[in-house]
């Protein structure tokens, strides 16, 4: 062959050129194979292997009796597979959306979504495999779509928390979320417990994303979550939430607290708070009303705190039950200073010791924080549970506030005592006149009975604790007899009455600070006591804040009625018998 017309330069560039493509193309390939082999290899195990999650089961929380206050109930997400379809399945398709509750069009918008666009590398188109059509599905209907035939159409199987009593204890159990995160109450703080151990499944599948059965690798079966019973009884907590409509529907509160507990074992049977909310539909509730204000919300407790200043004084033998005080004196001497007590609703010249707890004297309480002084006065109140937690361990509580001595002004020693210039929970008010009713021992609450497996066996189980002692048995019993002395026909808690029963308890009625100063129109009513007073089988607390009433919401005619009617319902349900020789009775004082 003859290169007389062939030009050196143009060879030259042909060759340069293949060699060009040559080098970019091996180039190509090193980069695809050396320098980003692990990214790539990553994704094609991914495109090739799956890893399945397989969701644990969660445990039950039933109540003292084993009723069921959550389960978990089974649920599925019916998806399609858009290139699994045949079209002789179509005519099935409007039976299937009347099954699934969706429309026509949604099965055909579904059918076409072939393809989605990657995220490991540009440019990258995936296909779809799974295309959601239906959430929340019961297993009936899934099985009747199941039969239906259609190839492609298939669910997922999952789990959903349900709560049959709906708002019953709602702030006690808490609430499990639609992410599977347990938010409040039980549900959160045994969270370890139900919760459960999820399994996983490891398979391979072909090019067209489906499972090779004989490729499967390890797979691990799920661990149900274990049960956890309470001390909560279904039948005692409806009873209080009962109560707790009546309440609102007569006097329209911004809130209502009431505990009921076991004074012996610290068990709380009841726990309930206004506002509340369905737990099967916590998020269409205000946030607000998912908290639990036996254990968050704080007040001035008021008379009710004169449990403790009695209690304190007997306890120390400062005061005998027929020692006389000064109360109609506006102004006594304190330490080389005059100190101006605190006003009374009725003046007295003078008040046994006795007298001032039947009456619930303002000044006479004054008298035992002078003669208890600073140091023992607080120290007496951080013993009952003031200014600490309960150790309930529900999550969420406050510790009120108590402050300590040095930060005192010259009132609080004659304020103290009468339940001013401190705040406290529902649940520590209750605590104190759970040291009365125990004959002088501070009790931790419980809630958690039990934690058991799904063969019933325990494998935690909770039992009553002492805290400390905080007053001697006869100090208690002597306060006590005091307190059920302090309410007769003629007392501002008769309509708290049981016949038959003598209950000890304290009614106050706390003036609410608003901008800074005491109001005349707002008040938190409250009502604290126990039956029988001999021997004490239960203690109720009653918490009403700002009862929408005319003139002052004393707490003998907003809470105590509550006591009355809840311990009139539990006397047969408890099978609590009467003192034998007493015609009626019932617990404590004081507006």
């Amino acid at each position: 062959m003859s290169t007389l017309f062939l030009s050196r330069i143009r060879t030259g560039l042909v060759y340069l050129s293949i060699l060009a493509m040559f080098a970019v193309l091996f180039g190509r390939l090193f980069y695809l194979h050396v320098w980003e082999h692990e990214r790539l290899l990553e994704i094609a195990e991914n495109n090739r292997r799956q890893f399945n999650v397989i969701p644990a089961q969660r445990g039950n929380i039933v109540d003292a009796r084993g009723n069921l206050l959550a389960a978990t109930r089974t649920f599925i997400t019916l998806g399609m597979d858009p290139h699994s379809q045949r079209e002789s399945d179509r005519e099935k398709w409007p039976e299937l959306a009347h099954l699934a509750g969706i429309s026509y069009s949604e099965i055909e918008q579904a059918s076409r979504q072939l393809t989605r666009p990657g995220s490991d590398f540009p440019g990258e188109v995936r296909e779809v495999r799974w295309v959601v059509l239906a959430r929340d599905l019961d297993e009936d209907t899934y099985d009747k779509i199941r039969a239906l035939g259609i190839r492609g159409i298939y669910g997922n199987r999952n789990f959903l928390r349900a709560y049959p009593g709906r708002e019953l204890a709602s702030h006690v159990l808490g609430f499990v979320n639609r992410e599977a995160v347990a938010v409040t109450g039980i549900e959160r703080v045994m969270d370890f417990y139900l919760r459960g151990q999820n399994g996983f499944r490891e398979t391979e599948r072909d090019g067209r994303r489906r499972e090779l059965a004989q490729f499967r690798g390890r797979q691990v079966s799920p661990t149900p979550g274990l049960n956890v019973q309470l001390t909560i009884d279904q039948t005692v907590q409806s009873i209080v939430e009962r109560e707790i409509e009546r309440i609102v529907a007569e006097y329209s509160p911004m809130g209502v607290s009431i505990i009921v507990s076991e004074p012996a074992t610290g068990a709380i049977l009841a726990m309930a708070n206004y506002p509340s909310f369905d737990l099967n539909r916590f998020w269409e509730h205000p946030v607000d009303s998912h908290r639990n204000r036996s254990l968050t919300d704080v007040f001035e407790p008021g008379s009710t705190f004169k449990i403790v200043s009695a209690a304190a004084a007997l306890n120390e033998g400062l005061v005998r039950e027929d020692d006389v005080f000064a109360t109609g004196d506006e102004r006594v001497e304190f330490r080389g200073r005059v100190v101006r007590l605190p006003s009374d609703h009725r003046t007295y010249p003078t008040l046994t010791a006795r007298e001032i707890v039947v009456k619930s004297s303002n000044r006479g309480v004054a008298h035992f924080g002078m003669l208890l002084g600073e140091r023992r006065l607080y120290d007496y109140s951080r013993a009952f549970g003031f200014g600490e937690t309960s150790g309930l361990g529900l999550g969420g509580e406050v510790r009120g506030i108590l402050h300590p001595v040095h930060r005192w002004d010259g009132l609080t020693i004659t304020r103290l005592p009468m339940g001013h210039a401190i705040s406290a929970t529902p649940m520590q008010v209750h605590q104190a006149t759970s040291v009365i009713a125990n004959r002088g021992i501070l009790m931790t609450p419980r809630i958690i009975e039990r934690v058991f497996d799904q063969d019933m066996q325990d494998v935690f189980r909770s039992r009553p604790e002492a805290v400390r002692r905080v007053v001697s048995a006869e100090t208690a019993m002597l306060l006590a007899d005091m307190l059920v002395e302090a309410v007769s026909d003629s007392g501002t808690a008769r309509q708290a009455q049981i016949q038959g029963f003598r209950v000890a308890g304290k009614t106050g009625t706390t003036q609410k600070l608003i901008d800074g100063r005491y109001s005349n129109r707002h008040h938190v009513a409250s009502f604290s006591g126990f039956f029988p007073a001999d021997n004490p089988d239960l203690v109720i607390t009653v918490i009403v804040d700002e009862p929408n009433i005319p003139g002052t919401g004393y707490g003998g005619r907003v809470a105590a009625p509550a006591f009355r009617n809840i311990a009139e319902q539990l006397i047969p349900y408890r099978g609590i018998r009467p003192a034998q020789g007493v015609n009626a009775f019932i617990a404590s004082n004081q507006p």
